[in-house]
């Protein structure tokens, strides 16, 4: 966490394009939080996001391969914990928290996302 302070703020916001972070977390946090000015609040980013995940090839390791629970019909709302660690497959409610964890417990800095 301390050597992120360090780091430039050379990540621009996927949606807005304005604001500068310092990885990719941060400008995925920025879209998740709602605060984005492209996104219409939270819950609308958050199935921006995982649906934009899984469309992604990069991204489907992130995916917790758990199924979501249907009374039958498709479901397309988003998991409480769409997403796992492909390295220690601890699961998370925001792809933000797993960038985050990739970047502090196995190094991983990501600077794009859907690569």
């Amino acid at each position: 966490m301390h050597m992120q302070v360090h780091r430039p703020r050379n990540v621009a916001c996927p949606l807005c394009g304005v604001q500068k972070f310092r990885s990719g977390a941060n400008a995925v946090q920025h879209v998740e939080s709602g605060y984005c000015t492209a996104c219409k609040g939270a819950d609308f980013a958050r199935q921006q996001i995982y649906e934009y995940t899984r469309r992604q090839q990069g991204m489907q390791r992130y995916l917790n391969g758990t199924p979501m629970l249907t009374n039958g019909g498709y479901n397309d709302s988003v998991p409480d914990y769409p997403y796992q660690c492909p390295e220690c497959t601890k699961s998370f409610r925001q792809l933000s928290q797993l960038l985050q964890h990739q970047d502090q417990k196995h190094g991983r800095h990501t600077r794009r996302i859907g690569y």
